[in-house]
């Protein structure tokens, strides 16, 4: 690879996060999702996330700047990936198929208040909608993180943050990028701290 095409690769990767400066109505899409994450954690509830592969990754990369600190020492707020116990994935995974193990977990721990937070940058994995699905009907506030392809989401989200693009690793790094800013936001917002 020469870096010119490394340098094609990093512009890519730039007109994505361009378009979404843009967008005002994406922009306060991410306000919005930012601002019920602060309202759940000041009301004693917590925010779940769920994701396949390198979005289980971002989940589990937000979740723990919330738990444990993203700029600043803070008391550490509820939050965590569906995913990260591998005898209760494998176990449901095996007894009841992949596609109901973020679901059990959201009805056997989500409770209404909470908010979930579901990553799939092709908008259609079958495991984060039933996780999606299944948290509406707790009275759960869900969230949906993908690319260009919205139309299996906006049925059970409260929110969608979609990326305007197609393309998997510029969607993943924005969406990295916007779990970064509900950090900073929930920081702001629950604890007056500033980066």
């Amino acid at each position: 690879m020469t870096p010119e095409q490394i340098a094609e690769i990093i512009q890519q990767s730039v007109a994505v996060k361009q378009a979404i400066l843009q967008n005002t109505a994406l922009l306060q899409t991410i306000q919005r999702a930012g601002f019920a994450l602060v309202n759940a954690f000041k009301n004693k509830h917590r925010v779940w996330l769920c994701g396949n592969g390198g979005s289980a990754a971002d989940a589990q990369h937000i979740a723990a700047e919330l738990s444990g600190r993203f700029y600043h020492d803070r008391p550490p707020l509820p939050a965590e990936a569906l995913h990260v116990n591998t005898s209760y994935l494998t176990a449901v995974a095996n007894d009841y198929g992949y596609e109901q193990v973020f679901a059990r977990m959201v009805q056997g721990f989500a409770q209404k208040g909470d908010v979930l937070i579901g990553i799939t940058t092709s908008g259609k994995s079958a495991n984060v909608l039933k996780a999606l699905q299944q948290a509406q009907q707790a009275g759960v506030y869900t969230i949906g993180l993908c690319g260009n392809v919205v139309n299996h989401l906006e049925p059970c989200c409260n929110l969608v943050i979609a990326v305007p693009s197609g393309n998997t690793p510029r969607i993943q790094e924005a969406h990295i990028l916007i779990g970064h800013i509900l950090c900073e936001m929930v920081e702001r917002e629950l604890f007056s701290l500033i980066a």
